[in-house]
């Protein structure tokens, strides 16, 4: 009975285009990729820089996969923490302007770990709607009052401070929102948190690498530092490798080190990863060519669409979103898509709300003008076909 419920229940998320398609690469990382056996020009990347297939990365990985082996052995906290991870974690703070930081194997495990780590029951989280599964699975994880404000929105997140009686409060919000790709108020969030004696968690998962001078992210191109700011990276995206860390004041760090499980409880990252990563923020730090052709890239993809019907949704960042809302027409523009060799993710519910399914455009810096251009004429191409 119960596996004839589940094949029942899948097919109905087939039934409303809400079926999600897993493909094989057999190419490295990139803009050209050879998928399921086509040759393909992939928008589906957050490869923002296009570090993923970087020769000096790879060279960087396999040094240290020479020096250090393939594996860590064990846990941080046991055996599996090597020098390279001390200087890594050094490295990370430095370039993000924290006192300390540490590193994490994935960013779901830095948000199913920190949250917790911090607040409890008795606590009061206040979460942006959109927020990051990770974010959302992290706030419930820690068994605290959970709040979602209305995206963005400053006033909605005043009100819901103002009338908690919790003892502890933690504001948490995405820096980029993965799907929208626009950029939290974080200013006047950080405002608030000083205001109402709140932590402030920033996840700067699709900013780290691409927002900020050299890169540094997006509380540094708002020019904000406050003990009370805890800034989540993740390394698997314009670092172009694996991992995450979070980075704070010092006896934050610490706490966070005694107190999160999925840190605590889980084999070290392979110090070969950590020796790759060093290498990525030299190239992070002296990649201003590399964000300043990404950006050119962004202007060109909103100057060349001319969309009727759907919307491309307002957005400064390599996440360039276009509304198209009803599920269906979305998994088949996508497959229109995928039919002239673009290969465009639909992204749809629970990923986003209920009728906004959109297709969501990663750009990166390692795609060409031209490519922008392709993808632009058949999209508004196809919009006039759903």
């Amino acid at each position: 009975m119960l596996l004839e419920q589940l094949k029942a229940d899948l097919a109905e998320l087939d039934a409303r285009s809400l079926k999600r398609v897993r493909r094989s690469l057999d190419t490295p990382c990139g803009p050209r990729a050879r998928v399921d056996g086509r040759e393909m020009l992939a928008f589906c990347s957050n490869d923002y820089l296009g570090f993923a297939a970087e020769p000096s990365l790879v060279a960087a990985l396999q040094a240290g996969a020479e020096r250090w082996g393939a594996g860590s052995g064990a846990s941080h906290l046991v055996s599996g923490h090597y020098a390279v991870h001390d200087e890594l974690e050094a490295r990370l703070a430095a370039f993000v302007g924290c006192e300390r930081a540490l590193y994490f194997s994935t960013g779901f495990m830095a948000n199913t770990g920190v949250i917790p780590a911090l607040v409890g029951r008795g606590d009061a989280i206040f979460a942006d709607r959109l927020n990051h599964a990770s974010l959302v699975d992290g706030a419930l994880l820690s068994r605290a009052d959970l709040q979602r404000y209305a995206h963005a929105d400053p006033a909605a997140l005043e009100r819901g401070l103002a009338t908690s009686g919790a003892r502890r409060k933690l504001i948490v919000t995405d820096s980029v929102f993965s799907m929208d790709g626009d950029v939290a108020p974080l200013a006047a969030l950080l405002d608030l948190a000083e205001r109402f004696d709140a932590w402030l968690i920033v996840d700067d998962a699709h900013g780290f690498g691409v927002l900020g001078p050299q890169g540094r992210g997006a509380l540094a191109e708002a020019g904000l530092a406050s003990w009370r700011l805890i800034y989540i990276g993740t390394l698997g995206k314009a670092a172009g490798v694996s991992g995450a860390f979070v980075a704070g004041e010092a006896d934050v760090i610490e706490w966070l080190m005694q107190k999160a499980r999925p840190y605590i409880f889980t084999t070290g990252a392979p110090p070969a990863l950590a020796e790759a990563l060093l290498a990525s923020l030299g190239l992070i730090q002296t990649g201003d060519a590399r964000r300043r052709h990404l950006a050119s890239l962004i202007d060109l993809l909103r100057a060349e669409l001319r969309l009727a019907r759907w919307t491309l949704l307002p957005s400064r960042t390599p996440i360039q979103p276009i509304l198209i809302g009803d599920n269906a027409e979305a998994a088949a523009v996508a497959r229109g898509l995928w039919d002239e060799g673009l290969w465009v993710p639909a992204i749809r519910p629970p990923t986003v709300p209920q009728g906004t399914a959109r297709l969501r455009v990663s750009l990166t810096a390692a795609h060409s003008a031209d490519d922008v251009r392709r993808l632009a004429s058949a999209l508004n191409r196809l919009e006039g076909t759903p």
